[in-house]
């Protein structure tokens, strides 16, 4: 598909088209930022709705319901608009898709947030743009310019200086399963954003959650038959939140942005995600912000604006 201004071509990393006026640039490129966006916003409330529901369900119960949720959900969607099964060559990128993003990301932060504070955990977040646009140059070969690049180490580095600095510079049992999650969810955004372009966005984590179906489903009832459930409101809306919001509705949007502008600037992006994070963090968990989080949050804008205007 070829446009005035950018393509994005078979990868999904946008590329430049000779001879292209600029100024469409920047209106066909404005819906995809604003659905990342969105994306970003809905991702900012996971860890603390998590924390939410951690209060009444355990670990193991609250990622298999909320994904069996989700899919129910997303499943219900897929029927209802008789959206045809996905050819065969699709479904190794979608069980990247349900790997990583479905099941691997949501277990391993949970179990982080067991023992670590949201404002800890915003480390990974911090850390999945650069990761993501790393993972996606090896995927597909791309080669960002310089400038990309290092606004994307800079905004990165501002981001992790601020969470360390909140988290009192201690490094937790957590990490593993943090640094872990990086990874699996980076491949997942890197083949869900690539996915994107052959199918709605909402189709990719759509059938990536049924495709998790076989195990969300008796992985749900086997640990709410052995984990201990305290159900509250807090617990429950951080369950519905993280299954609904998070773990489908972001996630459409998310890859519906990754498509329409690519997958390092989508990616960018989210290095605002934790100073979202932070905030929801004081108005839902009643956590302390330092005066450093302004600074920070001033050159994390200033970083999502270079990375928006460098070529990929």
């Amino acid at each position: 598909m070829r446009t005035q201004s950018s393509a994005i071509d078979e990868t999904g990393i946008a590329v430049s088209t000779p001879g292209a006026p600029e100024p469409h640039v920047s209106v066909n490129r404005r819906p995809g930022t604003l659905q990342a966006a969105l994306g970003v916003t809905a991702f900012s409330l996971t860890f603390p709705a998590t924390a939410w529901g951690l209060e009444g369900f355990g670990p193991w119960s609250l990622v298999a319901v909320r994904s069996a949720l989700a899919a129910v959900i997303a499943g219900g969607c897929l029927l209802a608009l008789r959206v045809p099964v996905p050819s065969r060559r699709h479904w190794a990128g979608l069980a990247v898709v349900a790997a990583g993003v479905v099941l691997g990301f949501p277990l391993l932060t949970t179990l982080a947030l067991q023992t670590s504070t949201t404002a800890h955990a915003a480390v990974v977040v911090g850390l999945l743009p650069l990761t993501t646009a790393l993972l996606s140059a090896l995927r597909t070969g791309a080669r960002p310019s310089r400038m990309f690049w290092g606004a994307a180490l800079a905004g990165a580095a501002a981001v992790i200086a601020f969470t360390v600095q909140q988290s009192g510079g201690a490094l937790s049992s957590a990490d593993a399963y943090l640094f872990g999650a990086l990874l699996i969810c980076a491949a997942g955004y890197t083949e869900g954003g690539r996915l994107a372009r052959t199918m709605p966005g909402w189709q990719v984590i759509g059938w990536a959650l049924v495709l998790c179906l076989p195990l969300s489903v008796p992985g749900a009832l086997v640990a709410l038959s052995y984990e201990p459930v305290h159900p509250t409101a807090h617990s429950v809306a951080g369950l519905l939140w993280v299954a609904a919001g998070s773990q489908f509705l972001g996630l459409v949007v998310w890859y519906r942005g990754m498509a329409a502008i690519g997958i390092p600037k989508a990616s960018q992006l989210q290095l605002a995600q934790p100073l979202l994070t932070l905030v929801w963090s004081v108005l839902l968990l009643g956590e302390q912000l330092t005066p450093a989080a302004p600074l920070t949050a001033a050159a994390v804008l200033i970083c999502i604006a270079l990375t928006q205007r460098a070529r990929g």
